[in-house]
């Protein structure tokens, strides 16, 4: 590992955890809700937008209360395109969920937080960098069978970009390093649960 890449995951956890006050109140509010825990449920979902985009994915979602989950989603991209396009990446995105109805069933809304590492372009240059950020969701899951279930979300937040950014034909020297705010949508999600 270089220093500058031990520099930017720095960064990053630095991101993560650099509004203390935020952090305590979202901690708080995660043990509380594991507390009062029962019976536990469970999902095993994908997103059906990533498979679109050429990027395997998986998410888990664990009933933490009757009202709240943890969904965790992963997601990894190791293809070369043709004529030298590429987007390698790998990203994770957890949520807290609160259900109106209960849990894995009807309307939701949710907090998360993602982080990711990237390299890759499609057109005259390559991009090299890690991203982390967080936002907001809503979404709805419909039942299809005591086990199925398919589930719709969208979101927006703030994304952190640091990155290298250069020619196709890679130079060192060429690089320049960027950093960019991003406020938009950081939720798009169509996916397939199985539920047990």
């Amino acid at each position: 590992m270089t220093n500058e890449t031990a520099y930017s995951l720095k960064g990053l956890f630095i991101l993560i955890i650099a509004n203390k006050r935020l952090f305590a109140l979202l901690s708080l509010f995660i043990l509380l809700q594991i507390l009062p825990c029962r019976a536990q449920r469970a999902g095993l979902k994908t997103n059906a937008l990533c498979w679109g985009a050429t990027t395997p994915n998986v998410g888990v979602e664990l009933g933490l209360s009757p009202r709240t989950t943890l969904n965790v989603a992963a997601a990894y991209n190791p293809w070369n395109f043709s004529r030298g396009r590429k987007m390698h990446l790998w990203a994770v995105q957890p949520a807290l969920r609160y259900w109106f109805c209960q849990r894995f069933e009807g309307h939701f809304v949710g907090v998360h937080a993602h982080a990711a590492q990237y390299y890759g372009g499609f057109k005259q240059k390559l991009y090299d960098g890690y991203l982390a950020g967080g936002g907001i969701s809503y979404g709805y899951a419909w039942l299809l069978s005591p086990h199925w279930n398919v589930e719709a979300e969208i979101g927006i937040g703030y994304a952190r970009l640091w990155y290298k950014e250069g020619e196709r034909i890679y130079c060192e020297k060429c690089s320049i390093s960027r950093r960019h705010n991003y406020w938009g949508p950081t939720v798009a999600n169509l996916s397939v649960a199985y539920v047990f």
